[in-house]
């Protein structure tokens, strides 16, 4: 019962919405039809085409289209760079030579969409930023307000850029009609106040009833108004496109086309992800560009220009709640039922008013609301804005294209070469590191330079990055920590200066460290040449074991003298020790880095009274610095084996080898007390780990394994007489190790013995 409930609720809701998404589709076919009209004349095809371009490229849209709500039709820009296209080729509009080419664009289009599908291109838009294109699509859109600006007083439109337009409608203005004037302006001010009022009263359609009532009542032709032609009833007639036109203009043609292209594609994706993202819809760009593809095919085979995305019209849409194609659909047979019935209306209609609406739309898409917002935020970008919008008024789209282009890719190359950098410092009474200028009570670390940079090293930026640090050093100043965690990649150049500035430091007496970066960046620089820095250990997990290695321990005292306070539990336990940090540093080399390290200490131990490498309270320093808790119980089970290795081998003598081994079993007592605090899963995954490590040595040296066993219960009776609580901490600590060995092992071979049995079950 709860079920049917559920499911009549979610037909009531789906039927709701419907209706919304009916009524959306026919107020967009009425808006299409004065918008449509205006930028098929900007095309230079007759009006009609305009309502072609309505019916069934949207129909096929919304058939193939994975995005709920978006509508598309014949649009400013394409029809613009077409209408330019006429005009250099100077073909006049409306004339059979227009009537030929304009719909073999479309065409052309509809192919390098195919292209597009194929090779995955709308990747490419991501590589575009919204200043660029919101600077493109203002200055297409304030191109063609210019242009159509002379038909509000009564005028003709204008071709070309900025100064020819500007020179045109001086040109106009000596035949400016005050009633045609009046009609336009109006028409664009009545539309402008009402969407104050309410966006959702559909103005442009009223507008255009009302300029057809007037011609009705006050025969506005004669008095000198323009009106449009007569439309013819009826269907689109096929057209075949003119392959011939590829002979006489066959370079010009391709590159306009795909230029047409780039730019559908680029404004339709980008706002087609806009509202994509607005309501958490899933849309797949590829799948985009096909339905792209069909769209401009359809197009052209009725004679139309290329058919583009319009963000003014699925703004409109989106007012009325649209939430599915239904709405295409419904305004495709809308504008069927015009073609039909009621085309002999439209000869009714003043082309001032139909002016005013056609440029209401175009205010609609200029990126004022963008520019405003750049204008608070980031001045730079409002640079980039105007230069890419100037750009198209000056050159012209193509080269508009071609600029915004070339400065999405500067704007890239800006952010990368110039990345945010900060040096930090520590608050006192507080554990992390904070932007020294933006926190007042941030200060540096005496003796410590503590550099935060925002970007990805290589040769253009290496340059900043060496000079901010070098500025920074002070007198005192004992080590430089660049914080880079935003460093996913170093090039060459970086890697061989880093090796420099580390040797420069080195000679002054300062430590140079890379931290908090991802371990791969530690396998890039041994790939490029960097591998001394990894091997010396100047690439440390966390600023905190940086500086730890430098010499600076917690609680740090500040450049103001002020000593940071920590509570006891956190100076006892370090916590950045919770991973292993040399797995991170060495990657795959980690077993035999350490193992070459451990070698070197058991050399230097058979010349020494005392293992120096290992120091009780500090922990064990190898050439590499100091190591942290959890590397440090492998390194001394390594040093351990070789040890033992080399007392088989004669080269140690039984007194030095317990000697030695006294002082590992006491510095492991520690490491593991501290990192049973800190981590007590890291220390069961210890034990696991070095459980495997000590059988695998028992089966390669059954006699040196023995032989480390009895050392260590030999050196285990002596610590029961000298030091009873040392010993009851070992045997206590050792059997929480075995005890979680136990548990785990017992764990596995459970889960093995459960998998076993399912398989038998499944073969059954």
């Amino acid at each position: 019962m709860r079920l049917l409930t559920q499911l009549s609720n979610n037909h009531k809701e789906k039927t709701i919405c419907w209706h919304r998404d009916i009524s959306a589709g026919i107020v967009v076919a009425l808006v299409s039809i004065p918008i449509s009209m205006g930028y098929a004349g900007i095309a230079g095809l007759p009006v009609v085409y305009g309502l072609y371009g309505s019916l069934l490229p949207i129909l096929v849209f919304g058939l193939l289209t994975t995005s709920p709500q978006f509508v598309i039709g014949v649009d400013a820009m394409p029809a613009a760079m077409v209408g330019s296209l006429l005009a250099e080729f100077g073909i006049a509009a409306e004339s059979e030579e227009a009537l030929g080419l304009v719909p073999f664009m479309a065409l052309l289009v509809a192919c390098w969409f195919l292209v597009f599908y194929v090779l995955k291109a709308g990747r490419v838009v991501r590589y575009i930023s919204t200043p660029v294109m919101g600077g493109f699509i203002s200055g297409v859109g304030l191109t063609i307000i210019l242009m159509q600006l002379p038909k509000l007083f009564g005028g003709s439109a204008g071709t070309g850029e900025l100064p020819v337009l500007l020179r045109n409608i001086l040109q106009q203005s000596a035949k400016f009609h005050w009633l045609s004037a009046v009609l336009g302006f109006g028409t664009i001010l009545i539309i402008q106040l009402f969407k104050r009022i309410d966006r959702r009263i559909p103005m442009t359609v009223i507008m255009m009833g009302v300029g057809a009532l007037l011609q009705v009542l006050f025969h506005l032709d004669r008095y000198g108004v323009k009106l449009l032609p007569t439309v013819e009833r009826g269907l689109p007639q096929l057209h075949l496109p003119e392959v011939n036109l590829l002979v006489t203009h066959g370079s010009t043609i391709l590159a306009r086309s795909l230029s047409i292209a780039l730019v559908i594609m680029a404004q339709t994706l980008l706002a087609t992800g806009n509202y994509a993202m607005r309501y958490q819809d899933e849309v797949d760009n590829n799948k985009e560009l096909l339905a792209y593809a069909a769209m401009n095919a359809v197009g052209g085979l009725v004679g139309c220009c290329p058919i583009n995305g319009s963000v003014s019209r699925t703004g409109i849409a989106d007012q009325f709640g649209c939430r599915s194609q239904v709405m295409s659909v419904t305004a495709s047979i809308t504008m069927l039922l015009v073609l039909l019935f009621g085309t002999p209306l439209l000869g009714y209609l003043p082309v001032p008013v139909l002016t005013g609406i056609v440029i209401t739309a175009l205010i609609g898409i200029l990126e004022i609301p963008l520019a405003k917002k750049l204008w608070k935020a980031e001045r730079r970008e409002l640079l980039i804005f105007v230069t890419a919008c100037a750009g198209v008024l000056l050159f012209g789209t193509v080269n508009g294209v071609l600029i915004g282009i070339v400065l999405s890719f500067a704007e890239v190359v800006m952010h990368a070469v110039v990345p945010p950098t900060t040096f930090i410092g520590r608050i006192p009474g507080k554990g992390n590191y904070y932007t020294i200028g933006r926190n007042r009570s941030a200060q540096p670390i005496q003796g410590a330079v503590i550099y935060r940079f925002g970007g990805n090293l290589f040769f253009a930026n290496i340059d900043r990055f060496q000079a901010d640090i070098e500025n920074a050093i002070q007198e005192d100043t004992k080590a430089v920590v660049v914080d880079g965690r935003a460093i996913g990649r170093i090039d060459y150049t970086a890697a061989e200066r880093l090796v420099l500035l580390y040797d420069k430091l080195h000679a002054r007496g300062v430590r140079f460290y890379l931290a908090e970066h991802a371990g791969s960046v530690n396998d890039e620089l041994r790939r490029i040449g960097g591998e001394r820095l990894i091997q010396e250990g100047a690439v440390r997990r966390t600023i905190t074991l940086a500086l730890r290695d430098a010499g600076f321990a917690k609680p740090y005292i500040l450049a103001d003298g002020i000593c940071e306070v920590r509570s006891g539990a956190e100076m006892v336990i370090e916590h950045s020790d919770k991973l292993a940090e040399f797995e991170w540093a060495f990657g795959k080399d980690a077993q035999k880095m350490m193992e070459q390290m451990s070698e070197e200490i058991a050399e230097e131990a058979m010349h020494a009274d005392h293992l120096d490498a290992i120091d009780e309270k500090e922990g064990l320093h190898t050439s590499w610095g100091r190591i942290g808790l959890f590397d440090e119980n492998e390194f001394l089970d390594h040093l351990e084996m070789r040890l033992e290795d080399m007392r088989a081998a004669g080269r140690l003598t039984e007194n030095e080898l317990e000697r030695i081994e006294r002082q590992i079993e006491t510095r492991r007592l520690i490491a593991e007390e501290r990192l049973q605090k800190l981590n007590p899963k890291a220390l069961e995954l210890l034990a696991q780990h070095r459980s495997r490590m000590m059988e695998h040595f028992r089966q390669l040296h059954p006699i040196e394994f023995q032989h480390v066993e009895e050392l260590q219960e030999h050196l285990y009776e002596e610590l029961k007489k000298n030091d009873p609580q040392l010993a009851l901490r070992i045997r206590e600590l050792h059997e929480k190790k075995d005890k979680k060995k136990i548990d785990i092992e017992e764990s596995g071979s459970d889960e093995i013995h459960a998998g076993s049995e399912n398989a038998d079950r499944n073969k059954s």
